[in-house]
């Protein structure tokens, strides 16, 4: 058995029998079963009650938590002239036109998120297949498109969290990382979840917040109650 096998059996031990915690229960033993030499990401899963098969039940959005991911998030935006140079001063890390669309045909991807000017989006779609199944094509739905570029630079340099059901119905996305605390790891989840909250669709009917589970990256999975955090 590997050590990093043995480390994640103590863990689970640590953790116990599998029931929902109280949300600052549950983080403590997060950060205190982390295992891992690097600072762990901490995750959140939450278990929608929607149909995802249908189009007017997805769940989608962002939020800019009030402590940020941890993350240094590399940021590309598609912009001209004055766009591209308030988009600089904000912090972008790649700004330009033909000349990103063509590193990427390439098959560059070395960024984390991008955004781009609603003008442009006619020249962005043509590396829409590359960017599209990787979560990063510029939408208007989730505020990527804009000519306010500097504000959503910022933004996502801050710790703008963007989040998506998957074709299960449970919608995944960061929080944080371990070395924050449960304190801020508190704020960041119930940012997080208030906004997924206001992204309930119209035709969602029942339960919508059904699970909600927390874990590090490497480490185990544990369910809060969800009365304790909605």
């Amino acid at each position: 058995m590997s050590k990093v096998g043995k480390k994640h059996r103590a863990a689970r031990e640590a953790v116990g029998a599998a029931e929902a915690l109280p949300l600052q229960e549950a983080l403590q033993k997060v950060i205190s079963t982390a295992h891992t030499k690097f600072d762990e990401s901490v995750d959140v899963d939450v278990v929608l009650g929607i149909d995802a098969t249908k189009g007017d039940q997805g769940v989608r959005g962002a939020v800019l938590l009030p402590h940020g991911t941890g993350k240094q998030v590399r940021v590309v935006a598609f912009a001209k002239g004055e766009y591209e140079e308030a988009a600089q001063k904000a912090g972008a890390d790649y700004v330009g036109v033909e000349d990103l669309i063509e590193k990427i045909q390439g098959g560059w991807t070395g960024f984390d998120a991008a955004v781009a000017t609603p003008d442009l989006m006619g020249a962005v779609g043509k590396v829409a297949r590359v960017l599209g199944p990787r979560g990063l094509l510029p939408n208007k739905k989730i505020g990527t498109v804009t000519f306010d570029i500097a504000s959503i630079v910022d933004e996502l340099k801050k710790g703008r969290v963007s989040y998506r059901n998957d074709k299960t119905g449970v919608l995944h996305a960061p929080f944080g990382k371990v070395s924050f605390g449960a304190e801020k790891l508190a704020e960041n989840l119930k940012a997080l979840l208030k906004a997924v909250v206001a992204s309930k669709p119209t035709a969602s009917r029942g339960r919508y917040i059904r699970k909600v589970s927390i874990s590090s990256s490497m480490g185990i999975g544990m369910e809060v109650q969800l009365d304790n955090i909605l």
